[in-house]
């Protein structure tokens, strides 16, 4: 069955996100994906790219998922501070401040909106993760 019109111009005005400087999607989804006047990014675990290990600490763990957030909007040619929305995953609610912490030091005001919640669990054992939307 051929593709409506309206299908087509949502494959041309969608483009997928993807960057080595992050780690690689790890089911069937892109790191990122540019529509419109926005960049989506998928919520990042703390990987890092090159050894797929993580950082054992909240704190460590916060830092190693913006900065792969950081790396997926810089490849769809935006920045951290065009972040409109973050959303940020929390395995421990105990873990706010430390996370908040962190956050501070990626996020200058006019900070983004933000929604934070504990979950049961992450993948990988993770304790946190972190999605984000930009202006492109």
């Amino acid at each position: 069955m051929p593709a409506s019109r309206g299908q087509k111009a949502r494959k041309k005005m969608t483009q997928p996100i993807a960057t080595t400087a992050a780690p690689a999607a790890i089911g069937p989804y892109s790191q990122g994906v540019k529509s419109g006047p926005f960049v989506f990014v998928s919520g990042q675990l703390p990987l890092d790219p090159s050894t797929g290990e993580m950082p054992p600490d909240v704190k460590g763990q916060v830092s190693r998922s913006l900065a792969n957030v950081k790396a997926i909007l810089e490849a769809a040619g935006t920045g951290l501070a065009k972040v409109v929305r973050v959303g940020v995953f929390l395995t421990d609610l105990k873990d706010f401040q430390e996370a908040n912490e962190v956050y501070g030091e990626f996020f200058k005001a006019p900070y983004p909106a933000r929604v934070t919640v504990e979950v049961s669990a992450l993948p990988r054992g993770a304790k946190v993760e972190i999605d984000a939307v930009a202006e492109a």
